[in-house]
This record gives structure tokens, C-alpha cells and sequence, in this order.
């Protein structure tokens, strides 16, 4: 189908056009977004394989950080290739298929991370507020059912939303203006009445994201309370920073993802380029920078790292 014929309403394949109004820069701006993949696909891989080696640590903190890792990779994997497709070789279609694929992996994952950062959360909660029982409460077991309840919870909410998708009539147009396939991008397309799914999205984005995150705001507040207890600056600061790496990892996450779903709902005086282009950083920095942000700041994993690392280069 090409992008003038609209008389077939339900389109087998889709134009991805990437940045609107940058297409003459899509070949630079692929360069960024190449070696942003490349380090988010070496630093998870890195922090996956040094957390898997060194069973101290097996802790829930650095096992929910596994489950993220595996989520960001799954999410910038999904859609970062095509986007390097498109922006390299002009391969802007995509079968419908592959798209409602992308639908969902990208958004599920991205679910599953909001989850795991609330997971985080809650391990920090408990290692400050209740030390004592940390272990007792946060068993392996109950580790892997918290982590099997986000994958499974993203799972149901989002798996609703390709079908919500794959039969709507598609008469305006097959042209997508973006550089991946997203619910509010496919279905402005859609020349139906759509408030029955756009609500049960916001409802999904609601329940998740939005529940997550003042869940989140609640723990760090009861955190903040119990640190400022404590009877000496030391132990103040000793509790704050084992949060350092968390927090940085919220606000470099959240705030791009929360800036893409406004203005995609609500946003309509912003600009495409800019909401597609903050869309693409949600998508390619908190992957990229998850890993170095707890490599750098997490004494016990840059030094595993670096141990692995010196006896890779040693000569045998």
C-alpha cells in the first residue's frame, strides 16, 4: 500500500517518517542515537554479567536492577534498529504486525520498569526504616514473585492495547510521524471513534506510571523521616547515599517519559519534532545511563566490574 491510496482501511504495512522537519538531519542525528544503543546494549549487558558473577551480589536491590536491565534492553532493542533503518537506508515501512509488536514491548517494558523502580524503592524502605528484618522480609522468594508480579502486570494492562490497534479503520492515512510505532501515534490515525481506547490507555498510564511514582514519592518521604532520626550526620549521610543511584536513575526516567505522555495527550502547542526527538530520549538515555549511573556510584559493582575487567586484560 502506498501512502496516497487510502482506500484500503485496514493498511497491511506503515510509512515511518522518522523526525518531521528534521529529515535532512536524520543521518546526524542517527549518530547520537547509535552510540547511545551501542553503550545502553554494552553497559546492561556488563552490569548483567557482573551481577550474575559475583554472588554477593544477590541482593534484592541488584536483582531488581537485573530485571531492569533486561527491561531497557528489551525496550531500546525493539525500537532502536528500525529507527537506524530508517535514518541510514530510508526503510521507513513496516508490516502491521511488526508494529503492534513494537506497541507492545515498548510500552509493557516500559510498565515493567516503572515497576522495578518501585520495587527499588520499597528495598531502600526497608533497609533504612526496618534494617534488621531487610533480609527477613526481602527473601529470594519473595524477590522473584515481586519481579514475576511486574512482568505479569505488565503484561495483562498492555496486552489489550495491539488489539485495541490491529481493527480499526486506517482511512486518513498509513503514514506515521514518528520514528516507532506508539498507541497515541497509530490511533490519531484511526478515523473512528476512539475515546473508548484513548481512556482505557490514560486509565493504563494512570494505573501504572502514575500509581508508581507517588508510591515512590510516599516511601522516600517515610525514608526522609526515618534518616533524620538517626543520632549522628554520619549515619544521615551514610542512609542517603545508598539512595544517590536510585533517585538519579528516577528523575533521568521519569522525566522524560512524564514530558512525552503530556504532550502527546495534551501537548497540542508543542512542537512534533520536539515531543518524537524527548520521545527518542526516553527511549535511548535512561538505558544508556541506568548502568553507569549504579556502576559509578555503587562501590561494590565498580569493583567487581574492574576485577573482571583487569583479569580479561591479564596475559594467561
Amino acid at each position: 500500500m502506498t501512502a496516497d491510496n487510502r482506500t484500503n482501511v485496514h493498511p497491511s504495512t506503515f510509512i515511518l517518517i522518522g523526525i518531521p522537519g528534521l529529515e535532512d538531519a536524520h543521518i546526524w542525528i542517527s549518530i547520537p542515537f547509535c552510540v547511545a544503543y551501542i553503550l545502553a546494549l554494552l553497559g546492561n549487558c556488563s552490569l548483567l554479567f557482573t551481577i550474575k558473577t559475583d554472588p554477593s551480589l544477590h541482593q534484592p536491590m541488584y536483582l531488581f536492577l537485573c530485571m531492569l536491565a533486561v527491561a531497557d534492553l528489551v525496550v531500546c532493542t525493539t525500537a532502536v534498529p528500525k529507527l537506524l533503518s530508517l535514518f541510514w537506508f530510508h526503510d521507513g515501512e513496516i508490516r502491521l504486525e511488526a508494529c503492534l509488536t513494537q506497541v507492545f514491548l515498548i510500552h509493557s517494558c516500559s510498565t515493567m520498569e516503572s515497576g522495578f523502580f518501585l520495587a527499588m524503592a520499597f528495598d531502600r524502605y526497608i533497609a533504612i526504616c526496618n534494617p534488621l528484618r531487610h533480609s527477613a522480609i526481602l527473601t529470594h522468594t519473595v524477590t522473584g514473585e515481586m519481579g514475576l508480579a511486574i512482568v505479569l502486570r505488565g503484561i495483562a494492562l498492555l496486552t489489550p492495547h495491539p488489539f485495541l490497534l490491529r481493527w480499526l479503520p486506517y482511512c486518513k492515512t498509513n503514514i506515521i510521524s514518528h520514528t516507532y510505532c506508539e498507541f497515541m501515534a497509530l490511533i490519531k490515525l484511526a478515523c473512528a471513534e476512539t475515546t473508548v481506547r484513548r481512556v482505557y490507555s490514560l486509565m493504563v498510564a494512570f494505573l501504572t506510571g502514575g500509581v508508581d511514582f507517588m508510591l515512590i514519592i510516599c516511601s522516600y518521604v517515610l525514608i526522609l523521616r526515618a534518616v533524620f532520626l538517626l543520632p549522628s550526620k554520619d549515619a544521615r549521610l551514610k542512609s542517603l547515599g545508598t539512595c544517590g543511584s536510585h533517585v538519579s536513575m528516577i528523575l533521568v526516567s521519569y522525566t522524560p517519559a512524564f514530558f512525552s505522555f503530556l504532550t502527546h495527550r495534551f501537548g497540542h502547542q508543542v512542537a512534533p519534532h520536539v515531543h518524537i526527538f524527548v520521545a527518542n530520549i526516553y527511549l535511548l538515555v535512561p538505558p544508556m545511563v541506568n548502568p553507569i549511573i549504579y556502576g559509578v556510584k555503587t562501590k561494590r559493582i565498580r569493583d567487581r566490574f574492574l576485577k573482571l575487567f583487569s583479569s580479561l586484560k591479564a596475559p594467561h
